[in-house]
């Protein structure tokens, strides 16, 4: 059966893995310390327009996540978090195992408000509770949808005027800054945050995520929190050869836009067959409706991951593509659903 279940079923782009053969058996220094590494923290830093950042590949999202938030934080101080976000549901508490407590803030599209974020630091107002010192936000968010520009600088802005700061998860920010509604750049993001993340796992590498830090109190020692964290990897330029390629020509926005545009198709027919969605995402990530019979049948087609019930008969899953996601395996999803008997009108719709 064909995957939709995540944006990493496959392996790596070929071109990435050429170019690892190609260096596997050249001698290279250990811990990120290669050439490999240094020419591709180079080209990100050509990418977002600031020479001055420091980057670090890291193996995992995960270890990204945590690693960055207790490097900013003091042992009394929180983060707060969309309550979709990642931070908050999808890493086994790995933020609180730091000892960093998570404030989540509910929201409908996933992303953060600066009325959301004022609306924590109200409610956190002495020394007798955490104090909220960062923000976390995803782009893409954890249900499909984006920040705009706009909604970037109104966060940036509320963040260093309350001295927060800000950090941006970017697992899926291939997808994110190749969606057909995005006016954001990596540079934007870079004159924007305090520090971000570019995913390589979610869109064609193997494994890695290039955390840049901009704040200059951020970046000391860095590399000391990482080996402590078990994070840096002897073989780095295993990571620096895979964002090499990634950002030594148009290969990071290629697959990302890929990816979208498969969703983009499934996303149109659906909605041309009556169907409605939990969540406005133009990424690669959707969230149709379907009622509990349908989604018993399509079982039986494509592999798949449940999201969240809407009522008694209806259910809203995910479907993710990716770089590799075929033509054909969008065409055998799109098959089931045309056989279907379309929805009645009023049966499906988002809460």
């Amino acid at each position: 059966m064909y995957s939709f279940t995540n944006d990493y079923s496959e392996g790596a782009h070929p071109r990435i893995l050429q170019a690892i053969m190609e260096a596997n058996l050249v001698q290279n220094t250990g811990y990120s310390l290669d050439t490999h590494t240094s020419h591709a923290i180079s080209l990100i830093r050509q990418e977002i327009r600031c020479e001055t950042a420091d980057v670090h590949i890291i193996p995992g999202g995960t270890q990204t996540n945590l690693i960055a938030i207790s490097a900013a934080l003091k042992p009394y101080q929180a983060v707060i978090s969309a309550s979709t976000g990642h931070i908050n549901v999808h890493e086994t508490g790995a933020i609180e195992a730091t000892g960093h407590k998570v404030l989540a803030m509910d929201t409908p599209d996933g992303k953060l408000t600066p009325q959301l974020v004022r609306q924590a630091l109200e409610c956190h107002t002495d020394e007798h509770m955490v104090q909220p010192k960062m923000v976390y936000i995803s782009n893409s968010t954890e249900v499909g949808t984006q920040y705009s520009k706009a909604e970037l600088e109104a966060l940036s802005h509320l963040c260093r005027l309350e001295g927060l700061w800000l950090f941006m998860d970017g697992a899926r920010m291939g997808a994110a800054l190749t969606s057909p509604v995005n006016d954001l750049t990596l540079a934007d993001i870079a004159r924007l945050t305090d520090l971000f993340y570019i995913g390589g796992t979610k869109n064609g590498a193997l494994f890695g995520e290039a955390l840049v830090i901009l704040h200059e109190d951020l970046k000391p020692d860095f590399r000391f929190l990482i080996k402590q964290r078990g994070a840096m990897l002897a073989k780095g330029w295993l990571l620096g050869i895979q964002f090499e390629e990634l950002f030594r020509d148009n290969l990071f926005y290629e697959m990302a836009g890929h990816a979208n545009a498969m969703a983009e198709t499934i996303r149109t027919a659906l909605t041309d067959l009556g169907y409605a969605f939990a969540s406005d995402s133009r990424t690669n990530q959707l969230f149709p409706i379907f009622s509990d019979d349908m989604i018993r049948e399509l079982r039986e087609h494509i592999t798949f991951e449940m999201n969240r019930r809407i009522d008694e008969t209806h259910c809203c899953i995910r479907l993710v593509t990716s770089w590799a996601t075929t033509q054909e395996g969008v065409e055998e999803l799109l098959r089931f659903v045309r056989a279907w008997p379309r929805p009645v009108p009023g049966t499906s719709t988002a809460p």
